[in-house]
């Protein structure tokens, strides 16, 4: 652990934000020194709670000489103008996932961070998730032989959760590829090399009234032969909390009064304009913000869904509490302690790499990989066909 606290200014104010929020007052390797939004009362909001300057534009937020480290947290679009403007600012970056929407803004976004000779860290992503990491350790122990196959599953409501009208618009970033897929492919990809060679894939578009992609499977091919299956809905069903011991994502025990809380509180918007003001309401600054909600304690470690790993001498299985081993004759829970600071290996990476300069995991060249296969799974189900990969890394960072 290191005494120095780097500055963090926020870029969007909005839903990651608040995810993230209870990392940045709990970690005090980090400090919120400024914040940039374009929506009066969630700038007022960070004024109150941080006595610190905020902005209505990016530009201004990435001037401010107190800011060290810019957090890219607006809409997905606009991620690779806003990584732009801060580096040639000189300021290192935690970028939200996904990274950006397409390959040449992914490209941007590499070369403005080298150019600038800043680092940047793309995150949170559930690959970050300390049951994820502790079963890539055991992976690489070799106890276990190498990995075969994956297996990954999600079923959310995270269609019928309030949206603006991009969310809804692939084009624009909307949709379960764009938002969901980079939290499991990232974990698919560490948990199998890094090195993703073919993608075939197919989607489901479902309802008229949220046009987008609410549901996927994929089929991913892996540099040394071993393959993975990545299956997800969002359209509010089945729950896959269930397979979890009922820890929601975040790691907060779940109750079974949840189901279908998502589309009643839906069902009580009138247009388009109406939801995306109710998910502005319940956004930092927002009438329904609860203060200090977000804070809790998470009883267990977030998750995204059951993911089984097939190795040659066992079955490995990450849970929120620990990580299953399902050997030849026995079986065995390697538990992990509760996190004291929710997403602190986030600010672990960060801190390592600005403070240490050690290359991260989740880099750009990482990220731009798991945005490769993204795109390639709507490319993949638009016409049918295998996609190869060109941009792939490892989890040392080379090709």
């Amino acid at each position: 652990m290191t005494g120095r606290v780097l500055r963090i200014g926020v870029a969007g104010l909005g839903r990651a934000f608040t995810l993230m929020l209870p990392t940045f007052v709990a970690d005090h390797r980090v400090r919120l020194v400024a914040a940039a939004d374009p929506w009066e009362p969630a700038r007022a909001q960070f004024a109150r709670d941080f006595a610190a300057p905020t902005y209505s534009s990016v530009q201004d937020l990435c001037a401010d000489p107190q800011v060290e480290v810019v957090y890219v947290a607006t809409p997905h679009a606009q991620h690779a103008e806003q990584v732009a403007l801060a580096a040639a600012h000189g300021k290192h970056l935690l970028v939200e996932k996904p990274m950006a929407i397409t390959l040449e803004q992914c490209h941007a976004m590499v070369s403005a961070a080298a150019s600038a000779k800043v680092q940047l860290v793309v995150g949170h992503s559930h690959s970050f998730n300390q049951p994820i990491l502790q079963t890539r350790r055991l992976i690489d122990s070799g106890r276990f032989g190498a990995v075969r196959m994956l297996t990954a599953l999600n079923f959310t409501d995270f269609l019928y959760r309030p949206r603006r009208p991009e969310e809804l618009d692939t084009r624009a970033g909307g949709g379960v590829i764009h938002s969901q897929a980079a939290h499991q492919i990232d974990i698919l990809r560490l948990l199998g090399g890094g090195v993703v060679e073919t993608v075939l894939a197919q989607t489901g578009n479902w309802d008229a009234a949220r046009p987008t992609e609410g549901a996927y499977q994929a089929l991913l091919r892996f540099r040394g032969g071993a393959f993975a299956s990545a299956t997800y809905s969002g359209y509010g069903h089945f729950d896959s909390d269930a397979l979890m011991d009922n820890h929601a994502e975040l790691g907060q025990a779940k109750s079974p009064a949840d189901y279908g809380a998502a589309r009643r509180r839906l069902a009580g918007t009138v247009d388009a304009q109406d939801e995306a003001q109710l998910k502005a309401q319940r956004n930092y600054g927002g009438k329904l913000y609860v203060a200090g909600a977000a804070m809790a304690a998470p009883m267990a470690h977030q998750h995204f869904g059951p993911v089984i790993i097939s190795c040659e001498l066992a079955d490995l299985r990450p849970t929120a509490t620990g990580v299953h081993i399902y050997g030849h004759t026995q079986h065995e829970l390697q538990s992990l302690a509760a996190p004291v600071v929710p997403r602190g290996e986030v600010i672990d990476e960060l801190v390592a790499a600005v403070v240490h300069g050690k290359a991260p995991l989740h880099s750009a060249a990482w990220a731009r990989a798991t945005t490769e296969v993204c795109l390639a799974m709507l490319e993949s189900a638009r016409t049918g066909g295998v996609q190869t990969m060109q941009y792939q890394v490892d989890l040392q960072g080379n090709n």
